[in-house]
């Protein structure tokens, strides 16, 4: 066997149901999450309420002590990109741009997945309104591109073609993943071309494609707490993402939420 066919992880099809529910949790409890917050509330409170919210779809954060994240889920506000920690003093203002990501343990098996909001659902700005649309078309296009005969590489393209004419900029330093047992599994997702095209896609594949575009340049930092991402020159980021199964019919999109 290859390198290549070692640094990918495939399901059976006896395993789908389990992986199924594990996304369908996430998801409801993203949908639940973002219903929930309003302006004023801190990000701490959000992420106490999540605690309640993940239990209620029957498992427990895939997030809270991983590599010693200390949060239920990740709150990413405005010019943060990702894994962003919940805490009391951070209040979410009217027109704010909120990343949530959001991990459930279920049955064995996680699911794994992020959508970016306006908190009190105003009319974004016309750039603002360019990052949304631009990143909600790259996720979309990354999983068209998720089918057998393609590789990672193609998804990837797929993703940086998007990005780039929507003017944004790509995030090099994190990525998607493989999601299934564990939160992350091979292969990387990146969502930029690289030198290799990186693994065949096969049926049974799980994936979580998960672009992260800048309205600025994608260069980033990391805060002084270790996890916290953002902008370096300090402008607004999004991050959607959904767990896909790659099957013989097209991508199936485990995911799926109202929001």
């Amino acid at each position: 066997m290859s390198g290549a066919e070692k640094s990918r992880v495939v399901y059976g099809e006896e395993e789908y149901p389990a992986i199924r529910a594990a996304a369908r949790a996430a998801a409801e409890a993203v949908d639940q999450l973002v219903a929930m917050t309003r302006p004023g509330m801190s990000t701490g409170e959000l992420d106490a309420v999540a605690t309640a919210v993940i239990a209620s779809t029957g498992g427990e954060s895939a997030f809270l002590g991983y590599r010693g994240y200390p949060g239920q889920i990740c709150i990413s506000v405005n010019d943060e990109v990702v894994h962003g920690i919940g805490l009391p003093d951070r209040i979410m203002r009217r027109g704010d741009v909120v990343s949530l990501d959001v991990g459930v343990q279920l049955g064995g098996f996680i699911g794994d997945n992020a959508t970016t909001f306006i908190v009190g659902g105003d009319t974004p700005s016309k750039d603002v309104a360019r990052l949304l649309k631009g990143t909600r078309e790259a996720l979309d296009e990354g999983i068209a591109a998720a089918v057998p005969g393609n590789r990672i590489g193609d998804i990837s393209a797929a993703v940086e073609r998007t990005a780039k004419r929507h003017r944004l900029g790509v995030v090099r330093e994190y990525v998607g993943h493989a999601c299934g047992r564990e939160l992350h599994e091979p292969p990387e997702i990146p969502n930029f071309t690289g030198r290799s095209k990186g693994p065949a896609l096969k049926p049974g594949m799980v994936l979580a494609i998960e672009p992260m575009l800048n309205l600025g340049k994608r260069h980033v930092v990391t805060d002084k707490d270790g996890w916290t991402v953002r902008t370096r020159d300090g402008s607004v980021s999004a991050h959607f993402e959904h767990m896909v199964l790659v099957t013989n019919d097209g991508p199936e999109i485990l995911t799926w939420r109202k929001t």
